[in-house]
């Protein structure tokens, strides 16, 4: 007979111990270990048994099918999801609260809901809060169906009499199985509610949307093992009190990683933003120190941002470095390469670098506008407002290629920029009409062609 017994499961990893101890001795983090219910089978003594032998092919003798894509009907979405919705697929969206996860996947369900079976299936709210935010929005629901549940198997009994093409799970966190005795939301409640619905959808071909929660520290909440069994990881960046988002995709079998979309939060919706780089750059009055163009590349897309740094003297014996939507340990990095490199010291200067627009950049081709904005700021010299930048730095100073240089020439041209800083090995063959290359090899070439 089966038998009920307790053990503790890492939130981080997904790891179980027998007993509580302070730190996973799988990830080595701290208090991530809470107590679950499971329910064990007794298991034969006799020998191993084996199932039936499956069918083992070739590679070689396979055809991969043509992957069919469905429009969402928003083409932000799309382009995250790597050119529209795959059937059978398992789509993971996590995000502060309030961001807009709920609010961008009612308005893909009601478009998509005109020309296929939707279910949209809420653990958190009512069926009134869910038909008043649609009235708010000003969407066409006639043709969503809608479910409040928490229960699993319910879900999936109700799924098999409506038999929907997409389902919407919201949130992953609410539902709980009856084969489990342990409360919604924790580790065991969380993997195996996920694993039932992401097996009942890749049998029927049904696409699914999971909503995840996330923690303090901004990753998704139960265990790692969640990531592992979808197709695909969206996660929304930017502030709540800022009318921006950004859909970011972390993970994706069908598409691009790193691939990003970019919305705008208004009293209907999110609004797509079709040209994002118009507006981070919405810059005005006369050019001023400390403020640079970046020509970064976000999946697939060639994005403008501007880089602002501040250099200002410091009364403490350690200066502070601090970065928004940079990485702080890289420019502790390159401060130290500019001072060894270029004879520029920042010991005795507090060094604060932020991305306007609330935009992460974490790609190396942001080191050369991030010196040029503190050289900038340091000698109190605007660079003009026609300037683009791109390059990494490398430790001997040199200044090193990034990828599709080409495409970041074309957008900043694109936007009506006159000059581009960009390392030598990224200049193109043929010039692009109407702008001006300026190709350098060192920091110190780079910091000349500042001056």
């Amino acid at each position: 007979m089966a038998k009920a017994k307790s053990v503790y499961t890492c939130n981080e990893c997904g790891a179980a111990s027998p007993k509580w101890v302070g730190q996973c001795p799988s990830c080595n983090a701290w208090n991530t270990l809470y107590e679950s219910t499971v329910v064990s089978a007794a298991h034969p003594r006799a020998g191993r048994q084996y199932g039936a032998p499956a069918v083992v092919r070739h590679l070689a003798e396979l055809t991969p099918e043509k992957i069919l894509r469905h429009p969402t009907g928003i083409s932000e979405l799309d382009r995250v999801l790597g050119g529209g919705l795959v059937s059978g697929s398992v789509v993971l969206i996590g995000g502060d609260p309030g961001i807009g996860k709920s609010t961008l996947l009612t308005q893909a369900m009601a478009t998509l809901g005109q020309g296929a079976r939707v279910l949209y299936v809420s653990g958190e709210e009512s069926s009134d809060q869910i038909a008043l935010r649609a009235q708010r929005l000003g969407l066409k629901s006639d043709r969503l169906r809608l479910l409040t549940e928490n229960q699993v198997e319910t879900i999936l009994a109700s799924a098999e009499t409506e038999q929907p093409q997409v389902i919407v799970i919201d949130s992953i966190q609410t539902m709980f199985t009856e084969i489990l005795q342990s409360a919604p939301g924790s580790v065991a409640q969380v993997r195996e509610s996920a694993a039932q619905l992401v097996r009942y959808a890749k049998q029927t071909g049904t696409a699914l949307f999971l909503v995840g929660h996330v923690t303090k520290e901004g990753t998704l909440a139960g265990p790692r093992v969640l990531e592992h069994m979808v197709d695909t990881v969206l996660y929304f960046e930017g502030d709540t009190g800022s009318a921006f988002r950004i859909i970011r995709a972390i993970k994706n079998r069908f598409g691009a990683v790193n691939e990003i979309g970019v919305f705008a939060m208004t009293e209907t919706g999110l609004r797509e933003v079709g040209n994002p780089s118009s507006m981070f750059l919405s810059r005005q009055g006369d050019a001023v120190p400390g403020s640079v163009v970046l020509a970064t590349q976000e999946g697939t897309r060639p994005l403008l941002v501007e880089v602002q740094a501040l250099v200002d003297q410091s009364h403490l014996s350690n200066p502070r470095r601090v970065c928004v939507g940079l990485d702080t340990n890289r420019l502790a990095m390159l401060l130290a390469v500019l001072h060894r490199h270029a004879g520029v010291a920042t010991f005795d200067q507090d060094v604060f670098v932020n991305v306007v627009g609330g935009v992460r950049v974490l790609e190396t081709a942001a080191d050369l506008a991030i010196l040029a904005a503190t050289i900038s700021s340091l000698r109190s010299r605007p660079l003009g407002r026609d300037l683009v930048a791109f390059g990494e730095v490398g430790l001997a100073g040199e200044v090193r290629p990034v990828q599709r240089g080409q495409e970041r020439i074309r957008e900043a041209a694109k936007l009506g920029f006159k000059r581009v800083l960009l390392p030598a090995a990224n200049m193109p063959k043929k010039g692009d009409a109407g702008i001006e290359l300026l190709p350098v090899r060192r920091l110190t070439e780079a910091l000349e062609r500042l001056e």
